[in-house]
């Protein structure tokens, strides 16, 4: 039973859960809206939102958990672009929005997007 267990598997081991989180994390913040399934744009939005939150405070420190985490591309975006955007906003950064089903297997899709 998952009793307690917050985040989602996908079916994947760790490291290439975390493979997937980044790379879905790279494209939104490069192309600024990206389509995926609900349970991935649902598992994706705190992750996103937990790089510009820290990015907003500046420091070396908070730059070289951004290259680790999303690698240096999009990290020079979010510190160039997107972190002087949000400044004022405390939080909600993204946006989720329901589309149809997928036709080939029925998977719930959805775009997530900054605000």
């Amino acid at each position: 039973m998952r009793h307690s267990r917050a985040k989602r598997k996908f079916g994947r081991i760790r490291k290439v859960r975390t493979a997937l989180l980044k790379s879905l994390a790279l494209s939104l913040v490069l192309n600024e809206k990206i389509k995926t399934t609900e349970a991935k744009a649902k598992e994706l939005r705190p992750f996103v939102e937990k790089l510009i939150t820290s990015s907003r405070v500046g420091g070396l420190a908070q730059r070289r958990n951004l290259i680790s985490k999303i690698g240096i591309s999009g990290a020079e975006k979010i510190i160039k672009d997107l972190s002087p955007k949000y400044a004022k906003r405390s939080g909600g950064f993204t946006r989720i929005t329901k589309l149809p089903q997928r036709l080939s297997d029925g998977s719930p899709m959805a775009v997530i997007e900054f605000v």
